[in-house]
């Protein structure tokens, strides 16, 4: 069985220590950072610009996980392949022309993730799975930190890693929201690879024990 990652989410860092809570997430046994991006239109919250990320990924070490929740992601594909983005996640939601879009972010030299809405069926994704890498489940709407998580994701987990098996692709599945010791394991026996946890990490005492902690559960 492959190792399932950890990935903190940087909106639930300290803006004002934002190296050091990068430096922690690089000596701790965190896989991913994952990164946030809101414009406010597409969710009602705005959050890091081009310049933060820039700053980020000066002094990340791991994989940066970029998740656009932004109108016309388009627009930007590039500009976050210049910033340093491994895998660049847009909604499913904010694609008119999903398949084209995927293919841009391989062009340019990421993994191509698509995030779904609590209210989006994963079925959606059957014509475009095997050209997605990540797909990223929201187990709470999007746009805020710290809500409680949506019951219903174990389910979806459940159909799209069917619907993965069934036509033979490699994407990983990936939970955002409400994650933290008490469901991760039942996230991972659902099907789950990479689980982004925000306030449960950042909000805690000894954050690097949390990380440790819940790569334990994760992968027990």
């Amino acid at each position: 069985m492959s190792k399932k990652m950890i990935a903190p989410s940087i909106l639930a860092a300290d803006f004002a220590n934002l190296q050091r809570d990068i430096e922690m997430v690089n000596e701790s046994d965190a896989d991913w950072f994952h990164i946030d991006i809101m414009d406010g239109v597409f969710v009602p919250n705005i959050s890091f610009g081009m310049p933060v990320l820039k700053a980020i990924s000066k002094h990340a070490k791991k994989t940066i996980d970029v998740h656009l929740m932004i109108v016309d992601p388009d627009r930007y594909i590039q500009t976050f392949a210049d910033l340093g983005s491994n895998v660049l996640t847009v909604h499913y939601e904010a694609c008119t022309h999903l398949h084209r879009t995927l293919q841009a972010i391989k062009a340019a030299g990421m993994k191509a993730g698509v995030a779904l809405n609590p209210h989006t069926n994963v079925s959606l994704l059957e014509n475009v799975i095997n050209d997605i890498d990540l797909v990223c489940i929201m187990s709470v709407n999007p746009g805020f930190g710290g809500q409680s998580f949506i019951e219903n994701t174990y389910n979806k987990v459940k159909q799209l890693k069917a619907l993965i098996n069934e036509k033979g692709a490699s994407t990983l599945i990936e939970i955002d929201g409400g994650v933290n010791d008490k469901n991760a394991k039942d996230l991972v026996d659902a099907g789950a690879d990479v689980l982004v946890a925000g306030s449960f990490v950042f909000k805690s005492e000894d954050q690097k024990k949390t990380i440790t902690n819940l790569s334990s559960v994760a992968n027990s």
